[in-house]
């Protein structure tokens, strides 16, 4: 019966009240049911790869992540619209006679969410279009910051995108607030090292220590399964007044430029070191740097 003011409240609490409890704890039930439907299947796809330094995520797999992420939300989100709907009905009110009131309602919510709504239609063609995904190491340009959010996605929305940067830092970024994203790990890497060396050094000897020492990295196991292929001498990069850049390059998986660089930059360090070709401060601090970060 309609809930009037002259009606007994235990009759409409046996009747419409008791619908009304079932269909919100159905609709509380049922979301975490979706929920964990979707931290299970989630968790499945985070499972068919090892987690470690040395292998990274496919990009099928990042992409199945933020998919299931979005239509587990997505399902949730229709779960309680169609439960409000439910209790709407239970309560006998005229769902009619509200299209007026939501629809000045909506209206002006609509100009205070332009910003939210941008926000999802963003989300939705980032992850349609594959542009990033969970795990992928990126460098966000967003609207109004000095400087870019740079590091390895944690999570992706329709609504935010949270990077975590190299100092643990966790930044939300509002995907319809992102200008450019730079995809530093999609399919294949490439780190690149320019080795500064004296004018009065022989070029052709340089090139040749490069060589060989790209040879000798591509066979060691550390960085094998670090490299797609062997690492290459491109030659001289820049010249200047009392040095010249010799630029060496190698295509590594996604993610892992910066690890080979590291690597490769105290090899370099070395050999050129045990050849009498006298590095500059910079680099041969960056060795040093790097063998106490590998030790």
């Amino acid at each position: 019966m309609p809930f009037l003011p002259g009606a007994r409240l235990l009759d409409w609490l046996s009747t419409s009240g008791l619908l009304i409890a079932l269909t919100i704890l159905g609709a509380v039930l049922i979301a975490r049911f979706v929920s964990w439907i979707g931290s299970r299947i989630t968790r499945r796809i985070d499972e068919r790869y090892t987690q470690s330094d040395d292998l990274v995520r496919s990009e099928a797999t990042k992409h199945r992540h933020s998919v299931a992420q979005v239509v587990t939300w997505m399902a949730i989100s229709f779960v309680y619209i169609v439960a409000t709907l439910k209790v709407f009905d239970y309560l006998q009110l005229p769902i009619g006679s509200l299209v007026a009131p939501a629809t000045v309602l909506g209206a002006a919510l609509g100009f205070g969410a332009q910003r939210i709504v941008q926000d999802i239609l963003a989300g939705f063609f980032i992850i349609t279009e594959r542009q990033y995904g969970f795990g992928d190491t990126v460098q966000i340009s967003v609207t109004g910051a000095s400087e870019d959010a740079v590091g390895t996605v944690e999570d992706v929305t329709l609504r935010v995108t949270r990077v975590r940067s190299t100092a643990g830092e966790v930044i939300t970024v509002p995907n319809g607030q992102i200008n450019k994203a730079v995809n530093l790990s999609k399919d294949w890497a490439r780190a690149v090292v320019d080795v500064p060396i004296p004018v009065t050094a022989d070029i052709a000897d340089v090139t040749e220590i490069l060589r060989e020492l790209g040879v000798a990295a591509y066979e060691e196991p550390r960085l094998r399964e670090l490299l797609l292929d062997e690492p290459s001498v491109m030659g001289v990069e820049s010249l200047e007044v009392d040095q010249l850049s010799v630029r060496m390059v190698a295509r590594t998986l996604p993610g892992k430029q910066f690890q080979v660089g590291r690597l490769l930059r105290a090899r370099i360090a070395r050999a050129l070191r045990e050849q009498g070709i006298t590095v500059t401060p910079q680099l041969d601090t960056a060795s040093v740097v790097d063998r106490v970060e590998a030790q």
